[in-house]
């Protein structure tokens, strides 16, 4: 399948939720409130960053097998995918264990919950935690298909799972009232259901040997190294991407939440387009910088043109608009809190989304310890600065502190990207 045809199915995976979204965040401020809404948000992040324990597994995955097959080492592709995945569902069991664990001896009560939600909050959180090993057996199969550019089922795949985020909890308040616990069941059952559907589309292209044996060291070459590096960039990253929602709720209360995550999170999805080029790229990268570096090359340059004039448009369009555009959606008054943040956040995903190209060009060059490094220098710096900001500013303090975390971690990556380029075609 070609890179525009690639793309275009992962602009369709990712833009179907999202319009769903808009359809049903409405009605589930209504039924609700703005408080639960917040949480449910939370919820919806938790579930959605789970993936952070699959030890960087899904992504070395999509990068190994695509390395095999232009190898022609075909047969080594069996072992080491069900190695890949014997793994990330041991390490999810015991992510699982350790969030229902820490929930149950710490509480939630550091989330600033109101007393009337605390506790059907608390055992939506504990449900919850159940998804972990769900979510990191996805992902390593969504990453086994990814290595194989089979984009076409990954994204009808995850196009059902993103618009049961939005309808079953939209379902689940019909039928039972404005429940969390019963919402995070619903989602979790989605999930199970979405798990078996990647595993049937994976059993399609990875087929057993004849006369196979599974052998655990040729399993484990080329993914123990590359996911090590990847586990610290898979927990440091998404925590960056996640501690505003819980440090905004400890200090300002689940409401707040919710007036910062839904446009973050509606602009967030905006990455899809972005997303849509780079991770198609990503096992083209991981396959020709062994055999065609002038085509890596030409592929990343012509990817940072088209993203960057595109989402600058994009995000200009909606960032005049913002006022109007969440009057019309979500209504007035909670416009006034949050169209501030949107334009902010509209800033932003035009560097974020700018750094997404270099971040797969490093990663497919096996440079994972770079961007590693990276990571966690930033994480040092951006925590410390999130909580002081939050404390003296509120939501706007959160959403400008992010603003300069991604425009300094798109100078870096772009910084390196370059120069791997330089270097491979000096």
């Amino acid at each position: 399948m070609s890179i525009k045809k690639n793309s275009l199915w992962n602009m369709i995976g990712s833009a179907a939720p999202m319009l769903i979204g808009l359809i049903v965040l409405p009605y589930l401020l209504r039924h609700l409130g703005v408080g639960r809404l917040g949480v449910l948000t939370l919820i919806w992040t938790l579930i959605g960053y789970f993936s952070i324990f699959d030890f960087g597994l899904g992504r070395a995955l999509t990068h190994r097998i695509s390395a095999l097959r232009a190898e022609h080492h075909n047969s080594q592709i069996y072992s080491v995918t069900y190695f890949g995945l014997a793994c990330m569902l041991g390490v999810g069991v015991v992510g699982a264990i350790l969030i229902m664990a820490c929930i149950y001896l710490f509480g939630i009560g550091w989330l600033n919950i109101d007393v009337g939600i605390y506790s059907e909050v608390y055992w939506s959180i504990m449900v919850a935690g159940l998804g972990i090993p769900l979510a990191t057996l996805t992902s390593g199969m969504k990453g086994a298909l990814e290595g194989f550019e089979n984009f076409k089922a990954v994204n009808i795949l995850r196009s059902i799972l993103g618009a049961s985020n939005f309808l079953l909890p939209a379902l689940s308040v019909w039928l039972f009232g404005p429940n969390l616990v019963f919402i995070v069941i619903a989602l979790l059952i989605a999930r199970l259901l979405v798990l078996l559907l990647h595993y049937q589309a994976m059993h399609k292209v990875i087929i057993r040997p004849l006369n196979y044996q599974f052998h655990v060291v040729e399993g484990s070459k080329g993914l123990i190294h590359f996911g090590a590096w990847m586990t610290l960039s898979n927990i440091v990253s998404p925590l960056m991407a996640v501690a505003d929602r819980f440090i905004i709720s400890h200090f300002d209360g689940s409401a707040s939440v919710a007036y910062y995550a839904v446009p973050f999170d509606f602009m967030f999805r905006l990455l899809m387009l972005p997303a849509a080029i780079t991770t198609t790229l990503f096992p083209i990268f991981s396959r020709e910088l062994k055999t065609n570096l002038a085509k890596v090359r030409g592929h990343y340059l012509q990817s940072q043109v088209l993203i960057g004039m595109g989402m600058s448009f994009i995000c200009g369009f909606l960032a005049i608009f913002a006022h109007d555009g969440l009057s019309f959606w979500m209504g007035s008054e909670f416009a006034d809190h949050s169209y501030q943040i949107a334009i902010i956040i509209a800033v932003g995903i035009v560097f974020n989304s700018l750094g997404q190209a270099p971040l797969m060009l490093i990663q497919a060059a096996g440079r994972v310890k770079l961007t590693s490094v990276i990571h966690s220098v930033e994480f040092v710096i951006y925590a410390p600065a999130l909580i002081l900001a939050v404390m003296h500013y509120g939501v706007m303090g959160a959403a400008l502190v992010w603003l300069v975390r991604v425009m300094v971690d798109c100078s870096i990556l772009n910084f390196f990207g370059f120069q791997i380029i330089k270097k491979k075609n000096a």
